[in-house]
């Protein structure tokens, strides 16, 4: 071999090692939220005692609402939003005191908040979604499935929790949650109607982490809806017995380990997030 077929091959193992390297590691970054579509309308809703901003995109389709999780917004959603508009109505909204919507004195609660996109999906006329949750948003999902059945089409709940014991303890000294934690911040001071109030809006919804959800078996095996239960293999927040547990308590349930990301895999792997969704809605 010559030595400057040598010097190529070398340089090609370099770069197949590297970039494979990071490949591997893609769970460990936070990808910046993506540019958000225009909608085809948006708004802000008089939902309970708040106001709740809310956008829809496409049309035609099953109608699915995407809910974000703790601390975030709406705009996370949208290298989804970008590939499900095309052949469905997509609705996304932010959640109370986070983003654009405003929050009240009542305490937080997933009761609570589960009710808020009941009341949204009411003044949107819209009778039946497939839910997509994550985070926070997957438990609205699982407690929606729980109270309101008859306004789910099926719930993808991608990184919940039903108890307060499946979080993993060490989570907050994690360098990427920790990276989420401080561009949720950012974002917050952007797009709230509160901009200076960040500290007192995590403080308020802590006082709901610290006990919810509180969920039993029991609870679990009243859900009658399809449900997929996902998480990525390296979650810094979920322990995956706990959501392995999840899928078992819930009858019929899909599990479904997403490969090579974290707690942020629609950002991490948005292909492999929106084939996800897709073979969840065509029941495979």
């Amino acid at each position: 071999m010559s030595k400057t077929a040598v010097a190529l091959f070398a340089f090609i193992s370099l770069f197949v090692a590297a970039t494979g390297a990071q490949s591997a590691e893609r769970w460990a970054e936070l990808p910046a939220f993506p540019p958000m579509p225009t909608p085809r309308v948006s708004g802000m809703a008089d939902v309970n005692d708040i106001k709740m901003y809310y956008a829809e995109y496409g049309e035609g389709g099953d109608p699915i609402l995407f809910i974000h999780g703790g601390l975030g917004n709406a705009d996370v959603w949208g290298n989804q939003i970008a590939d499900f508009a095309k052949d469905h109505l997509v609705i996304v909204a932010d959640s109370r005191g986070h983003g654009r919507s405003t929050r009240s004195a009542q305490p937080f609660g997933y009761d609570l908040m589960t009710s808020d996109y009941v009341a949204l999906l009411n003044f949107l006329n819209i009778e039946k979604v497939t839910l997509v949750g994550w985070s926070d948003g997957g438990i609205i999902g699982i407690d929606m499935a729980m109270k309101h059945p008859e306004k789910l089409t099926r719930v993808i709940a991608q990184a919940a929790n039903v108890t307060t014991d499946g979080v993993k303890p060490d989570v907050m000294t994690n360098k990427t949650f920790s990276h989420y934690i401080d561009v949720a911040g950012e974002e917050y001071k952007k797009l709230s109607p509160t901009p200076n109030e960040y500290d007192a809006f995590v403080n308020q919804i802590s006082q709901m982490w610290a006990t919810q959800p509180n969920w039993t078996a029991a609870d679990l095996a009243r859900i009658t809806v399809p449900v997929t239960i996902a998480i990525g293999d390296h979650d810094e927040a979920i322990k995956l017995d706990h959501t392995e547990m999840m899928a078992k308590e819930i009858p019929g349930a899909k599990l479904v380990i997403l490969k090579d990301v974290s707690h942020f895999a629609m950002l991490q792997d948005p292909a492999g997030y929106d084939a996800m969704i897709r073979d969840a809605m065509a029941g495979r």
